[in-house]
């Protein structure tokens, strides 16, 4: 099949519906069965969005997961909130987002979930787009769990992670999924400090039995909590060591960071394809149809058109619906229009 130039999609999460957040905090309100119908009305309402944007490339939202990494640490066993050291109060940033405690060995016996929100997205989807899934990456997993006797540092708990996150990448293919982010911020982020190479092992054992049976790529930015960053913003400490990835396609953040490094992204070209993001979630200016032709018109200096997809720079779960909503769609119309141009 010829690969679509200048292909449009998103990293995976989605603005919850207002009502779904109210619903969240009353669940002692409603049976099992009001809850399946909400979450299936919520992934519902996110389709929608996606389809009426025309975008190449959709996914459920996540919108059953109410956290990135927090939502998994529920299929976790052997783990114990530690909500007492939160820093409630004061300006967002990490340190408000949950810590856990490792009380006994790590196990998954029911996977990570990615599965059933798979198999619902096939169900409620119409025929057309490419249906996609997104697993946090064992090392970004590991980010809010504490090291103790047994787990003496974020790497060996991220070890003791990648089986779990490797079956639930093999679950997806077995049950027809065939493309796949794996999101990896945790890795952009830290790249300055940590040994890059380390990375890339981890990053490919985790993938290694599903990589050629799927679309995989890798998602790496710099953070987005409540909008706002928390790594080093740079792509530059990555290279090159993560031309390594066993990856299909790499998505790079660069609208929030006014396309600095921009000409890095011809290096990662040589080696995969490069889903740019054009689109910046952290903030309320909403681009224009004409900025998004700019923007893409600039990535197409370091990148041919069948290499080049073009994204938001990260989820868009921290951004308001009706801000994300138009977002994607002058995002889509602007690809349209380089695209008929070629």
């Amino acid at each position: 099949m010829q690969p679509i130039p200048i292909r449009t999609t998103v990293i995976g999460s989605y603005p919850f519906p207002g009502w779904l957040e109210f619903a969240v905090k009353n669940l002692h309100e409603f049976g099992n069965a009001d809850r399946e119908e909400m979450i299936e009305d919520a992934v519902i309402a996110a389709i929608h969005d996606q389809i009426t944007a025309g975008l190449d490339v959709i996914t459920d939202g996540e919108q059953t997961r109410l956290d990135f990494n927090l939502s998994f640490y529920g299929f976790l066993n052997g783990i114990q909130e530690n909500s007492d050291e939160l820093r409630k109060w004061g300006p967002a940033a990490h340190d408000q987002r949950g810590k856990h405690s490792i009380v006994d060995i790590l196990t998954a016996p029911l996977g990570l979930g990615a599965v059933k929100e798979y198999k619902r997205l096939q169900r409620l989807a119409p025929t057309g787009p490419v249906l996609k899934a997104s697993v946090p990456g064992p090392y970004t997993l590991s980010g809010r769990l504490l090291p103790n006797e047994r787990y003496k540092d974020r790497y060996a708990i991220t070890e003791a992670l990648l089986p779990f996150v490797k079956k639930e990448l093999e679950d997806l293919v077995a049950a027809g999924c065939r493309e796949i982010t794996v999101d990896e911020p945790s890795m952009s982020c830290y790249a300055y400090k940590e040994d890059t190479k380390r990375f890339v092992d981890i990053f490919n054992r985790t993938v290694g039995s599903v990589y050629g049976k799927c679309r995989l790529s890798t998602h790496l930015c710099f953070g987005n909590f409540k909008g706002r960053p928390v790594g080093f913003r740079s792509i530059a400490p990555m290279l090159p060591a993560f031309l390594d990835l066993k990856v299909h396609e790499v998505h790079v953040e660069m609208a929030n960071r006014e396309f600095s490094e921009i000409e890095l992204i011809k290096v990662f070209a040589e080696r995969m394809d490069v889903a740019v993001g054009i689109i910046d979630v952290k903030n309320y200016y909403i681009e224009s149809v004409e900025d998004v032709v700019q923007r893409i018109n600039l990535c197409l200096k370091y990148v041919p058109p069948t290499k080049l997809a073009v994204a938001p720079d990260c989820g868009l779960s921290q951004t308001a619906r009706w801000a994300s909503r138009q977002k994607l769609i002058n995002m889509v119309k602007g690809a349209l229009k380089v695209r008929g141009n070629l």
